[in-house]
């Protein structure tokens, strides 16, 4: 499992730094979509959609509001959608706290299910368009990225080396205190060396990095933990099995969902 792993991320990172690197904001936001209509497919399934037609309207419809917020695509709107998108996060603690929330599988827990799945989504895509779209855009949110990347590999590392404390066993028992811990000081390593080489020398702007990046690692536990908790509901190991090793686009997104918004709304309060 471990060099299936390791295979399928070699095969994916070049992909995805080509296209955060490359193209012009216009043709990275379409690609983004696409992507982030698969995850809508998978989110179907854990909201309790079963059959192929009734994902397919998800999907559709997931189709549908990505073309118009693509279409509009105005700086308030993408604002609008970012700040949304960081409240839903902090609201999003309360129902890991009460994690049987909604999880008898009934028609009125599906709906609830899908339309947050709309507060997961969309304003992930208008964060990342609003940050491609910036000075160094294209930079940044391979900052972004990368600080989400760096978290895990610290958690993971932290975890198996230091972590006895589970985080949240009823939910997501492999994760651990000690992970947190790794992925905090990985991340905002990241979000102050990230900054430093992209030209931020002011110190309080760096010391605002830096907590920046611990924030966005703690709502990147959230984004896991709600993921973990939705998989739960459903009774599935994975969210797909696009990636070998690795599941579906959920799996790999989990964290990227809830770190984007937030990124890009403190990077913005920081004047960058």
């Amino acid at each position: 499992m471990l060099k299936q792993r390791i295979t399928t991320a070699a095969i994916l990172i070049p992909l995805v730094l080509a296209l955060i690197l490359l193209p012009p904001t216009t043709f990275f936001a379409a690609i983004i979509a696409v992507v982030f209509v698969g995850a809508a497919w998978e989110w179907s399934l854990l909201a309790g959609c079963r059959t192929p037609v009734g994902r397919g309207i998800v999907a559709g419809a997931a189709a549908a509001i990505f073309a118009a917020l693509l279409i509009v695509r105005t700086p308030g709107l993408l604002l609008m959608l970012t700040l949304i998108g960081v409240a839903w996060w902090i609201g999003c603690c309360f129902w890991l706290r009460h994690f049987t929330f909604a999880a008898a599988p009934n028609a009125e827990n599906r709906m609830l299910k899908l339309g947050t799945g709309a507060l997961v989504i969309v304003p992930t895509l208008a964060s990342a368009i609003l940050l491609h779209a910036s000075t160094r855009g294209n930079w940044w949110t391979l900052v972004a990225l990368v600080i989400v990347w760096a978290a895990d590999t610290g958690a993971y590392f932290s975890g198996r080396h230091f972590g006895k404390r589970k985080l949240a066993p009823r939910i997501s028992p492999g994760k651990t205190w000690a992970g947190v811990y790794g992925a905090v000081l990985a991340g905002g390593f990241v979000a102050v060396l990230g900054g430093f080489l992209l030209g931020v020398r002011d110190g309080g702007q760096l010391l605002g990095l830096l907590l920046l990046g611990v924030v966005t690692v703690a709502i990147a536990v959230v984004g896991d933990l709600f993921e973990s908790l939705m998989k739960r509901h459903a009774t599935v190991k994975d969210s797909g099995t696009l990636f070998p090793g690795h599941g579906g686009l959920l799996d790999r997104l989990d964290s990227v969902f809830a770190a984007l918004p937030v990124f890009v709304a403190g990077k913005l309060l920081l004047g960058l």
